[in-house]
């Protein structure tokens, strides 16, 4: 028998810079755009540094920080580097990160001849009232052209981000901004609700009890809404966040993440994953510009998963997406059996065939469904 090939994995490429920071971000990124060039050379010697070490690469993403900020002729130079270095698929799926205030009708052309055939585009609102809290620094009318140039200059995946749950947002007011959006008719949509993250400008302001965000009851009614509406427009809720016109607009390269596949980040705070092993580099520009410089591989840490590890993260990573998890995952007890037909019964989880799926009231309990079959 043939041995089985090792899937191919995806290449993640953290560009961080951006013009500003927005206060809900928690993100690694710096405002110092100078060191662009610096970065452009860095991230292709780590490339160098880990040829050969994976087989093939079918996706490739650029995230953040802000991606869009890099010229469309730096971006082509990258992917025809990483085409020229690594064994990149010819059907790859590569994938661009932007913020709608950095896209015109010849910018998107430009960034199309690149070989780029996935726009993620961070609308977050089409509000002017909503942006100006997120601090973000795009306009509607500037997210209304991004739409209309990525689609002018033929890009066929185009995904919007929107975000829910700010504060004196109501509920309709979500809904006719998800409406609008729908009337572009993405092939992806991802709904995040506003979380105060720990150490960002909105989470220091929600400690301190100066900006209320919405409550448990709210956020949920919201979010199973939002799941009813979507799937009403023929979208696949195929995970907790993300929405898809159908199977082959899912997500390819984040899917990786969520079957356990094999990755490669590049760029400072990007993490890696081959063969139960973990790796990332360091949160700093820096730091990470400064062992490139030297040489040396940037890992500022790492950690090799052991089985038990494996399943766990398995379980975390399975009950957040429509693939689910295999019944025999759970080493099923009588205690863990009465605690499923629970699940079940409340329609968190249907069974299909040999395998658990979430349903959007299972994805409420996302985080937690796991810990009840440890």
């Amino acid at each position: 028998m043939a041995p089985l090939r090792e899937p191919a994995a995806g290449l993640y490429i953290h560009v961080p810079f951006c013009r500003s920071k927005c206060p809900y971000c928690h993100f690694y990124s710096t405002t110092s755009l100078g060191l662009i060039p610096d970065w452009l050379e860095a991230v292709k010697k780590e490339g160098l540094l880990y040829q050969g070490l994976f087989s093939s690469f079918d996706t490739v993403y650029f995230g953040g920080g802000t991606p869009s900020l890099l010229s469309p002729a730096a971006l082509g130079d990258l992917v025809e580097f990483f085409h020229n270095r690594f064994c990149l698929s010819e059907d790859c799926e590569i994938t661009l990160e932007a913020n709608p205030g950095d896209l015109d009708r010849k910018t998107t052309r430009e960034l199309r001849k690149t070989g780029l055939n996935r726009l993620s585009l961070g609308v977050q609102s089409f509000s002017e009232e909503d942006l100006m809290f997120l601090g973000r620094r795009h306009r509607v009318p500037d997210a209304v052209e991004a739409i209309e140039a990525g689609r002018s200059a033929g890009f066929e995946n185009l995904g919007i981000d929107l975000i829910f749950g700010l504060p004196g947002q109501t509920s309709a007011h979500w809904q006719k901004g998800l409406a609008f959006a729908l009337s572009f008719e993405p092939e992806h949509i991802s709904t995040y609700q506003l979380t105060p993250e720990e150490g960002t400008p909105l989470g220091n302001r929600a400690a301190q009890g100066r900006v209320r965000l919405w409550g448990d009851e709210q956020s949920a009614q919201s979010y199973l809404e939002t799941s009813r509406i979507l799937e009403s427009r023929g979208y696949l809720h195929y995970e907790v966040s993300n929405f898809a016109r159908s199977e082959d607009r899912i997500s390819r390269h984040n899917r990786k993440y969520w079957q356990q596949v094999p990755y490669l980040g590049l760029g400072p705070s990007a993490h890696s994953f081959l063969n139960r092993r973990r790796w990332w580099n360091p949160a700093s520009l820096e730091e990470y510009l400064g062992r490139i410089g030297g040489g040396q591989k940037p890992t500022a840490g790492e950690e090799v998963l052991s089985p038990d590890q494996l399943r766990l993260e398995s379980l975390l990573l399975g009950f957040r997406n429509r693939e689910g998890v295999a019944v025999d995952q759970l080493r099923l007890n009588p205690t863990r059996r009465a605690v499923l037909a629970e699940l079940e019964a409340s329609q968190k989880i249907n069974r299909q065939k040999n395998r658990l799926i979430p349903t959007p009231r299972g994805y409420l309990l996302a985080d937690r469904l796991p810990l009840f079959f440890c």
